[in-house]
């Protein structure tokens, strides 16, 4: 690897730590590679060969089971994903494509289990990252349970608005499909949701949204830091 791609790498918090010797050993036969849009770079069934690091683009994570697909979460660099499968050597338990041209930088697993055993730094920040996943698991899961679909989407207009920081004016960061997906919505469910939004100020068009009343839309949505706090 380049020294640049190395600082990549060290530039992450999960990877901060590590001795300079760890991490060569870790980075051993890892390597970077481009993909093009749609491109699945691994699917559930897979044995989890590699711990992935989003350099460049956006990697949608999904399930399918009975002809169904659903979006589970999305991934913008730098990030890694899949950290708990290279830790148990087992399969991947989700599957992953491109959203848009990516730059993924593919570390073996083998050598993420090693780091784990000899590198006390890397390991403690390695708990620490798997944590932040579940709590991030449980954001969702009580944003399903607790939330009626305009609620979800409210809400996901208001966590944009903050992200973007456009005084709201907002421009949706995927596909309205995804975004559906992602909601636990079809396409159908999230126009109606969008058209039952609109005497709330929502006004669509295309991917832009314009929150023209943003404190009735706080009023429906009810906001809750134990679930749009990230």
């Amino acid at each position: 690897m380049r020294d640049s791609e190395k600082e990549i790498v060290r530039s992450l918090p999960l990877f901060s730590s590590m001795c300079d010797d760890n991490l060569d050993a870790m980075l051993a036969g890892s390597f970077l590679q481009r993909f093009p849009t749609t491109v699945i770079l691994f699917s559930e069934s897979d044995l989890t060969d590699f711990l992935h690091v989003l350099v460049e683009g956006q990697v949608e994570l999904f399930a399918s089971t009975n002809n169904r697909e659903g979006t589970m979460t999305l991934i913008k660099p730098i990030a890694t994903f899949v950290l708990a499968s290279a830790l148990v050597d087992g399969a991947y338990q989700l599957s992953a494509r491109t959203l848009e041209a990516s730059q993924i930088l593919m570390i073996p697993a083998e050598n993420v289990r090693k780091a784990m055993r000899e590198d006390p730094d890397f390991a403690q920040k390695a708990v620490l990252e798997l944590a932040a996943c579940y709590h991030g698991v449980v954001r969702a899961y009580k944003n399903i349970k607790l939330r009626t679909a305009v609620e979800r989407l409210a809400n996901y207009l208001l966590v944009q608005n903050r992200r973007q920081n456009t005084k709201g004016a907002i421009t949706l960061p995927v596909e309205k499909r995804t975004l559906a997906s992602m909601l636990g919505m079809t396409p159908e469910n999230l126009s109606r949701a969008f058209s039952t939004l609109k005497p709330y100020g929502v006004a669509v068009e295309g991917a832009k949204i314009r929150l023209e009343k943003l404190d009735d839309l706080e009023t429906l949505a009810k906001p809750s830091e134990f679930i749009d706090s990230h």
